[in-house]
């Protein structure tokens, strides 16, 4: 019960953790890539010919080794949303106990204490850590509330979210809230794997997603409406508005640019 998201009355969605080899593959190339970073940064700083006393050298040993430990891994992780070199390598990614998306805390996290259980003990309190953890959690994880997912390998399939007809024109009006990332990524799931579970557990599972998303969204979908279509449409509308969202910000962002660009204000620049 621990190898997935756990939707009431112990159901588990799937979210299978990462093998222990593809964990320390994955690791093990994110090592030596970082490692690979810190001694060419060493390296341009040598044949500068720059003078440097043996204060200043131990300074500079200290920057960048915390710009290779800590401030690369984090930065990385972050930006990618749980991925790095080694982790796209073997088709992993970290994710929150939720199965939600890591932000810069989790990341920061890992990193930290990845300074002490991974560069200062050569990953050996790391090994010992995920032996005995059933998702694989090294001590960073288990402080920062994460693990390592497969996201790669096997057939995986997800199923394309489709607009109910029937709920298009209130899902047009309807007042959607950001939902939990959690809540999100379980619902989704849920509709990719729907096919394939007993009715039995489909309709629970229904009953319940839409329960728990429900509350998000104002007014209520119209009356005898199925949770699975009701799922759908909210689904199937959150993206859309994210993705105009976006759409909108990218081409305001293009306007500021574009009124920037020309000099003076409103006075277009001369053909070139």
């Amino acid at each position: 019960m621990q190898d997935g998201i756990v939707i009431g009355e112990g159901v588990v969605l799937d979210a299978r953790p990462a093998s222990f080899v593809s964990r320390t593959l994955a690791a093990l190339l994110d090592l030596g890539a970082l490692a690979f970073v810190g001694i060419a940064l060493l390296i341009v700083v040598a044949v500068q010919n720059v003078s440097i006393d043996e204060q200043w050298a131990a300074v500079l040993s200290v920057v960048v080794a915390v710009v290779v430990m800590v401030v690369l891994p984090v930065t990385v992780e972050t930006l990618s949303r749980g991925r790095s070199l080694g982790k796209l390598a073997v088709g992993t990614r970290v994710v929150r106990d939720d199965g939600g998306p890591v932000r810069f805390r989790h990341s920061l996290v890992r990193a930290l204490v990845g300074v002490g259980e991974l560069w200062l003990t050569f990953g050996s309190v790391a090994l010992v850590a995920s032996l005995s953890n059933s998702r694989g959690k090294r001590l960073g994880d288990l402080l920062a509330g994460t693990y390592v997912i497969r996201v790669r390998g096997g057939r995986a399939q997800t199923a394309p979210l489709g607009m109910p007809p029937e709920l298009a024109a209130w899902a047009r009006t309807a007042d959607i809230r950001r939902l939990p990332d959690g809540l999100a990524l379980a619902a989704r799931q849920f509709l990719g794997r729907a096919s394939r579970l007993a009715p039995v557990s489909r309709s629970g599972l229904a009953d319940e997603l839409a329960g728990r998303v429900e509350p998000f969204v104002a007014p209520g979908p119209p009356p005898g409406t199925p949770p699975e279509a009701f799922l759908h449409a909210v689904l199937h509308a959150r993206r859309d508005r994210e993705l105009e969202r976006g759409r909108v910000e990218q081409e305001r962002a293009e306007a500021r640019a574009d009124t920037l660009h020309r000099l003076p204000y409103s006075i277009p620049d001369p053909p070139r």
